[in-house]
């Protein structure tokens, strides 16, 4: 990823809390039919130096078989995301020197892919993956709900995969190479269009970092 000084934000903390927050990933790997993507909801376990990505795929998806065993998988979690207008920035009133941008916050998170191809393993990691995105719900639904044969039937038909992550890369561009008057006119803007989140992400990012 392109990573200039600005944007790079280097925090593993954080970077696993935007992680977990956007839930679902893009897989990509390298393989002999070339490169290869599926999108995916991950589990981010606290293991090792920078965690553990844990996921499933279905078993008709070619994707866990074709790949490199020897080289890197790369796990994307972007989101966050919006278009800033040249109209928001001082500089634009004062020279007219200015365009367009995007926006945004992205981990790319790298390991690798390993196949776990285990009815109890994948049961446990979809028992875990329910109770989350169930929790808080007023009636959450647990795997447990389900008939034992039906849930027997459904892991027949998906496999585990899991990357322990090697290195992450996060890049939080929140306009911090633009001058303080353009970042201000940013956040008004944002919260003019009931952006109120996108507004706070540019309030909230550190400027001493934005001089490339």
């Amino acid at each position: 990823m392109y990573l200039p000084p600005a944007f790079s934000h280097e925090d593993v903390a954080s970077q696993h809390a935007f992680m977990r927050s956007c839930g679902l990933g893009t897989l990509v790997t390298n393989g002999p039919a070339g490169l290869y993507a599926s999108h995916v909801p991950f589990l981010l376990d606290d293991e090792g130096e920078r965690g553990v990505l844990r996921a499933h795929l279905s078993r008709g998806n070619p994707h866990w078989k074709n790949f490199d065993a020897t080289a890197e998988a790369l796990a994307i979690f972007s989101g966050a995301d919006f278009y800033v207008t040249p109209e928001w920035y001082a500089t634009k009133r004062e020279t007219g020197k200015v365009v367009p941008t995007w926006n945004y916050i992205a981990v790319h998170a790298y390991g690798p892919l390993r196949v776990v191809d285990d009815a109890a393993w994948v049961r446990a990691l979809v028992t875990r993956l329910t109770d989350r995105h169930e929790a808080g719900r007023d009636k959450p639904w647990a795997v447990a709900d389900a008939p034992d044969d039906f849930i027997a039937a459904q892991l027949k038909g998906i496999v585990g995969i899991e990357i322990p992550i090697s290195r992450l890369e996060g890049k939080w561009k929140m306009s911090q190479n633009r001058p303080a008057a353009d970042r201000a006119g940013v956040v008004t803007g944002l919260e003019a269009e009931g952006q109120k989140a996108a507004a706070a992400l540019v309030a909230q990012s550190d400027p001493a970092k934005g001089k490339s």
